[in-house]
């Protein structure tokens, strides 16, 4: 079983049986989502969606480790690109959030799938309908950050792990995306990765702001 992102490489430079694997993943993604999201998450078994690809169920589990785990695959492939980035994205000198906000811009760069920002709206309808794929979706993030906190410790000079900060700024970033995605989700006509990443640049921007932000209490009436 293998859930690693597809490689950096264009189909074409890739060898034969690459590409079908490629194809065969890509499949199983696009299916799964139009399936699920005309019958429902819990409307359609494994079986019916291997059946609906032509694919075995062995053949399934070498791509994904479930259900949620295929339907999630547009924002989990995100990720997974951000942490590739994060493995070689020199700090230059600049704070770690900036930093950790380049590696996700590079990510977003990267899904130039067609019908990528389609995908996550699916995925993230799905999501919001489906008790599992949100608890997935929670697992993820928190497997996530911790990956991102591992490597920043063991490439950066930065302070012990009992230090908050670091962690602060990794959750900071995802908790940025999310509420970027959310507003990008609720937004009206097409939408596009680019649209996505300018709410995300948008969300990162307000970040320092929400932490000096005061309010009295709302008049009555």
């Amino acid at each position: 079983m293998s859930n690693a992102l597809p490689p950096r490489d264009h189909d074409d430079r890739l060898p034969l049986r690459e590409r079908k694997k490629l194809r065969t993943r890509q499949t199983l993604v696009d299916t799964a989502l139009e399936l699920f999201t005309e019958r429902g998450f819990n409307g359609v078994t494994l079986d019916e969606l291997c059946d609906a690809v032509e694919v075995s169920k062995r053949t399934f589990f070498r791509y994904f480790a479930s259900k949620e785990d295929v339907a999630m695959a547009p924002t989990q492939d995100l990720w997974r690109a951000f942490l590739e980035d994060l493995e070689t994205r020199e700090p230059g000198g600049r704070p770690v959030l900036e930093m950790l906000q380049e590696a996700l811009f590079a990510a977003m760069d990267r899904m130039t799938a067609d019908g990528w920002a389609h995908r996550v709206l699916l995925t993230r309808q799905l999501a919001a309908a489906t008790p599992s794929m949100d608890a997935h979706g929670l697992h993820f993030c928190h497997d996530t950050g911790r990956a991102a906190l591992a490597t920043l410790y063991r490439r950066l000079d930065l302070a012990t792990p009992d230090d908050p900060r670091t962690r602060l700024a990794v959750d900071m970033l995802v908790a940025a995306f999310h509420c970027a995605l959310d507003t990008w989700t609720a937004g009206p006509g097409t939408l596009t990765r680019a649209g996505l990443a300018a709410h995300v640049r948008d969300a990162c921007a307000a970040l320092p702001g929400s932490l000096t932000l005061t309010a009295g209490l709302r008049p009555p009436g």
